[in-house]
């Protein structure tokens, strides 16, 4: 990647960390908070005391990064040699995230542009891997940034769960919250709309509600090329099976990553979480 630009995200991209590696990405960690305990997003630590956690139905809440913590890493990035940053940040609707970013980028040593994608999971590390090849190819900072906004205003995440207990208890179901009391009884899908999380369709079914899911990320996958997530919550084995329906069903497919999700995006979701990240190139 460019030498003079680098680019920070959070840990709620779950990019790969080949691809992390490879252009020099670095993610700012949430917290997960179980009880007395704070653990960092992303690690193994966090994912087997979440499971922990909600299967004794604890206790559990996240919390954004501070400010000092992103001051910190742009700090270092700007000592290591950066001349300008660009710092990309799941919605503003869902975390305070961004807003600590704006914070410590006002007295950075260098420009950092930070941007509310609007987007979570795999859809905002699309995101910062659009930023990333632009820089590749020798872009400005200005055209890395560009490039990730055209990426998330084009990138669509549907996500199926098997209750929306979770959400609920975390204030994270947006305009969805007014169809609780019947939505608690059947199988939601949601996706993301303007940054939040909104109810998308109500099925019978578990079963019904995945199907549902595969036909709405193969509708929206189209033909042209794309790359596809696909997310889950102690559910790796639907993920495997979507993933390999996508693959046969999708003809302009580029890339497919599988991943579960971590602890802060788990604690809102809750185990049987199933999700698909739909980004057009």
């Amino acid at each position: 990647m460019s030498r003079h630009v680098a680019i920070v995200t959070d840990s709620t991209a779950y990019l790969p960390h080949q691809a992390m590696e490879r252009h020099g990405i670095e993610a700012v960690p949430l917290t997960v908070v179980l009880g007395d305990q704070a653990l960092e997003d992303g690690t193994e630590a966090s994912a087997r005391a979440l499971a922990q956690a909600l299967q004794k139905r604890r206790p559990v809440t996240t919390s954004r990064p501070s400010p000092e913590t992103f001051a910190a890493v742009y700090r270092a990035r700007a000592e290591a040699g950066a001349t300008g940053i660009v710092s990309l940040h799941l919605s503003a609707e869902i975390s305070g995230t961004y807003d600590a970013a704006v914070l410590a980028a006002r007295d950075a040593p260098v420009p950092v542009r930070v941007v509310d994608t609007g987007m979570v999971a795999m859809a905002l590390g699309f995101c910062a891997l659009a930023a990333a090849e632009t820089l590749d190819s020798g872009g400005t900072l200005d055209e890395a940034v560009a490039a990730a906004e055209k990426r998330a205003a084009n990138t669509s995440a549907y996500f199926y769960v098997d209750t929306l207990e979770h959400l609920r208890r975390g204030g994270r179901i947006g305009a969805a919250r007014a169809l609780l009391g019947s939505a608690l009884a059947v199988k939601p899908l949601l996706q993301l709309d303007n940054g939040r999380i909104e109810m998308l369709e109500k099925v019978r079914t578990a079963s019904r509600a995945i199907a549902r899911l595969e036909e709405i990320a193969v509708e929206r996958a189209g033909t042209s090329p794309v790359d596809i997530a696909v997310h889950h919550l102690a559910a790796a084995e639907r993920a495997d099976a979507l993933a390999e329906r996508l693959r046969e069903r999708v003809p302009g497919l580029v890339e497919l990553h599988v991943s579960e999700v971590g602890a802060v995006i788990g604690a809102h979701t809750g185990p049987g979480l199933l999700g698909a990240v739909i980004s057009p190139r």
